[in-house]
């Protein structure tokens, strides 16, 4: 088993979350930073994270309305998809609906008792662990 990396894409953010070796427990890694519209710098720092860990399986957030649709951002994230796949075409990329994901990370992030600017530097990341859980449930450690 491998570890399973989730993301939680934005347009200056990507929170990023990892499995543990058995593919079991999902936790933070970072929020990275990137300049507006500056995708590939992030899809560079993702790739360089799956070589580095030997990560195959990525969850990546797709953000929908709650009737199914496709939000506008979700081009984005078919976009990044499709050139994270150029970049390693070995990656099995899943779709991961991150309707409420980043709701659902402040809810948690509340419960720590951590301050709003705490939480606010950090809720990428968690709503990456929320994508990345929701992937564990449907697919399980694959």
């Amino acid at each position: 088993m491998s570890k399973i990396l989730g993301l939680d894409l934005g347009t200056t953010t990507i929170g990023i979350a990892k499995t543990d070796s058995l593919g079991i427990a999902a936790h933070g890694v970072e929020t990275f930073r990137f300049e507006v519209g500056n995708f590939k710098k992030a899809r560079e720092h993702v790739i360089e994270i799956c070589q580095k860990e030997g990560i195959k399986n990525i969850a990546l957030g797709m953000p929908l309305y709650a009737s199914g649709d496709e939000s506008p951002h979700a081009k984005s994230c078919i976009r990044f998809k499709e050139d994270l796949l150029k970049l390693d075409p070995t990656l099995h990329i899943e779709l991961i609906d991150e309707s409420y994901s980043t709701i659902e990370a402040d809810e948690k992030l509340k419960v720590t008792g951590l301050s709003y600017e705490k939480r606010k530097e950090i809720i990428d990341e968690m709503a990456a662990v929320v994508i990345l859980e929701r992937y564990l449930e449907k697919f399980g450690g694959r």
